[in-house]
Formats: structure tokens, sequence, C-alpha cells
């Protein structure tokens, strides 16, 4: 970190800074903390600003980005020429590379696009042409036989398959966290649980929330499932957000040898369909549903959901069925009436709106933020010099990665790493301790079980949850 860098801040409680002095208020606010809006918090951390990430909830990446498919994308099936294929594709790289700087858990395990009837067969070429106009030029159509060869468990019926190289599982909660943790720690100043309850438009804004009134000259709404009421909130009504719910199943680690690739099915209209995928935890996840809803909090599972995953995995692989599930949880994800997505700044108000990001968001994140910091360009901010991020190494949380548990050399430094707390995920002492003093904090038990997997396991913290609450109470008292 350069001399003249502020150490950014973390506040969940209390006032707000004061910006109400002539030359006191920020230069950028950013409003969500889910995956895009702490990319682009980092994305603007490169320049001599004054930033703030803004969060409604106490931890970020508590929306969208804790709960998908986990899926680092290609972009093959994106629609050609779309904002969306641009940034998904450039997203890929700039993720890929963010991901060996800092230790995020990455495995390319590639994924075969599985067609179960004729009609979904002759759509093959189709999807296969796509993926060319979209610069992806290694896939190929597999046929039944050698489908069966590459994926032996697979249900009867499979006609044939898309190979898609390249198709990779990732971390997502390491993901957001790293951004959100190299933008602290280049400056930004980060106000957790702190709603935006009003928005006065002006030179500055002003954003009211329950702890003060921020101001800003600049605001980037990054808000989610509630973008196009921050939207309202400005005068803007370009997009209506429809809640779509995904609710998925996680099958024990005793399922992953089952599966070599991530499974995918020939998308709908709805989205990219029912997949099998294995995870970087050593699980193996079934899902998304896609059902569209009113209600923007509705991320419960229900039975008739649950059963129609059961339904789909027995076809795609029905020894999966057979194995113990860990866990079922839904997201939501922020569709509109619009097949791309919503990003678009208003010179004149210096406000820049990043709508209708869907599971395509996490991939796309770092060029999403880069995108975002060029139109608030356009848009009259001077951005200043660029300079080097703090640099950030995220904990390890991939099962392909050496994990604390085994490094001797490591437990003989510090033998909190050899006390192993939670038996089902190997999570130790030495693990929970540091996420608990981390630049960015757990606020809750499950924000601790994404930092280090604790309480995840098949007993789903039965045996080690009483200590981690411990730990947990006792860093907060301290």
């Amino acid at each position: 970190m350069t001399a003249d860098r502020r150490v950014g801040v973390v506040t969940r409680r209390g006032a707000l800074p004061d910006t109400s002095a002539p030359g006191a208020e920020y230069d950028v606010a950013v409003v969500g903390a889910g995956v895009v809006g702490c990319a682009i918090a980092r994305e603007l951390a490169r320049r001599p600003l004054r930033v703030a990430l803004v969060e409604a909830s106490g931890d970020v990446g508590e929306g969208t980005s804790k709960a998908n498919t986990a899926i680092l994308h290609t972009g093959f099936d994106a629609v050609p020429g779309s904002l969306e294929a641009r940034l998904v594709r450039d997203g890929q790289r700039l993720l890929a590379d963010h991901a060996r700087e800092t230790g995020i858990p990455v495995e390319p395990v590639g994924a075969l696009l599985v067609a179960w009837d004729e009609e979904q067969l002759a759509a093959l070429p189709r999807l296969a042409d796509k993926a060319v106009r979209n610069g992806h030029r290694t896939t190929r159509i597999l046929g039944a036989g050698e489908l069966r060869a590459r994926e032996p468990q697979l249900g009867p019926g499979a006609r044939g398959a898309l190979d898609v190289p390249g198709e990779s599982i990732i971390c997502p909660w390491t993901t957001t966290l790293s951004y959100a943790t190299q933008a602290v720690r280049s400056g930004v100043d980060l106000h957790l649980g702190c709603r935006v309850e009003k928005a006065v438009p002006g030179e500055p804004h002003r954003l009211v929330t329950p702890r003060g009134v921020l101001r800003a000259r600049y605001v980037v709404n990054a808000c989610g499932l509630y973008a196009d009421r921050f939207d309202a909130l400005f005068g803007r009504r370009d997009f209506t957000v429809t809640p779509r719910r995904g609710q998925l199943i996680v099958f024990d680690t005793f399922a992953r040898s089952l599966i070599r690739h991530i499974l995918l099915p020939v998308p709908s209209a709805l989205g990219k369909g029912v997949l099998v995928a294995p995870t970087v935890y050593g699980n193996v996840l079934l899902g998304p549903t896609a059902e569209d809803l009113d209600d923007r909090s509705a991320t419960g599972s229900t039975a008739d959901g649950l059963a129609a995953l059961r339904a789909q995995g027995r076809r795609i692989l029905p020894a999966l069925l057979d194995e113990e599930v860990t866990a079922v949880y839904a997201g939501l994800r922020a569709a509109t009436e619009y097949d791309d997505y919503r990003i678009s700044a208003r010179s004149a108000g210096k406000y820049v709106t990043v709508g209708g990001i869907r599971s395509t968001g996490l991939t796309a994140s770092m060029a999403i933020a880069a995108h975002v910091v060029d139109l608030l360009a356009d848009s009259g901010l001077a951005l200043g010099a660029e300079r080097p991020l703090a640099p950030v190494r995220m904990p390890n949380l991939g099962e392909a990665f050496p994990r604390p548990y085994r490094d001797a050399g490591l437990i003989a430094r510090d033998p909190e790493f050899g006390s192993i707390v939670c038996h089902c995920e190997r999570v130790t002492r030495g693990e929970i301790r540091d996420a608990l003093a981390s630049t960015i904090p757990p606020a809750s038990l499950d924000g601790l079980r994404r930092r280090t997997r604790a309480r995840a396991g098949r007993c789903q913290g039965f045996f080690c949850g009483a200590t981690v609450r411990a730990m947990f109470e006792e860093a907060k008292q301290s």
C-alpha cells in the first residue's frame, strides 16, 4: 500500500462519517455489496477517489451472490453481440487471473450440454455455431457412445452432447469477499447495515439512511433484486425486476465420484435449466429451478420445487438420488423483461444503473466493473492516475488445493491449524480465528460459514455448532 493511501473503514453501526462539509462528500457511492457492487468498488479503488460501498445487510454477498451454481462461464451460449456476451467473455479471463493471484479456488472441469431427445439433439449444431460467434471455437458435438464414455453414470436415453471445454467451477463466496477486502484495504469505505431509504438527487446526491445522510457526486446502483426500486428514487423507470427463484439440492461429498463434468441441459427461455455440477468444496449440486415470483425475499425451498429437482436428477444421474443430501437452498435472480444486462449512465444526473444481472454476473463481475468505470468517466468523473491495489491472499476453501489441516509446515508454525473444529468439512480453529479477525469479519454464523465452510457439512453443525458459536461470540465481545 502506498504511503498516501487511506485505509478503508468497515462500519456496521453508529453514524456515517460527516460528508456535509464542502469538499467532504464521496466522489462515488456504490450502493449494493454483492459480487458486482464489490467488483465496482474494487475497480474504483485503483484511482485517487473517495469511494463508499453501501450495503443494506450486515455483510457483503448476502443476496444473489451467496446462492448460485458457482460456475465460471465461458459465455459460449450468450446472445452474440449482446453486452452480456462481451462482458462474460472478458470477465471470465479477468476473474480467472484474479483467482490465481488471490487464491480463489477454480477447477476447469469442462461442461457437457446433454441432449435427451431428438429436438434437443437437433439444437446442438445451432448452439455450437452460437459458441463460435461468441469467440468460443473449441466446442464439438459428441455422439451417444462418446458421451457415455465421458460420463458413465448418465441416465438412459442421452442422445449426444455439446462438449464445452473451459467451463469451470469456482468459489463464489471467496470471490465476493476478495473484491470487498481488496477494495477496503485500498481505501474504500464499506458501510454495512446501511439501507438507503431515500435519495435526493443533486450536486451532490444525498442518500438518506437510518444512520445519517451520505453525500456523493456520483452514484452507482448495484442493488440487484432492488435495482428498479433504487432507480425509482432517482426518477428512472427503465425496467422491472422479477425475482426468479432457483432452488438447489446439495449432495454429500460421497457423490463427487459420480460426475466428471458440469452437466448442462439445452437452455430454455427461462434460463439455463436444471444442471448437475460438482463444486470446489467436493459436493454435487442439482438445480436450479426457475420460478418467477412477486416476493423479493422468498428464498425458502418448497416441497414441489425439490420434488421436481429430484425427478430431473433421477433422469440425468440416477445414482445421485441414492446419495445423502447435505443441504437445500434457494437464491433469487434479478430477471427483467429484457434479454440483456441493463447497464446505462445518465451523465446529466451523474448516475449509473447496473441492472438485470442474472446468473452470469459472477463471471462477468470484473468486466462489468471496468465498463461502469468507463461510463463514469464518460459522465464527467475525473479518474486520476491509476495505482496498484493492496495485495490480497484469500484462504483456500477448495478441495483440489492444499487445505490447512493437511499442511504440516503451517501446523508446525501455528498449531491452531492442526486443531479441527468442524470435522465434516475439516475446518480448523486457526481458520475460524483468522476469519473472525479479518478485514471484513463475519456478522453472523452464516457469514462465518461462507468464509471457512464451518457448519456446512453433512451434520450441519450438530457436532461443531456450539464450539463455533462460542468462538464467534467471543470475537464479537473482544
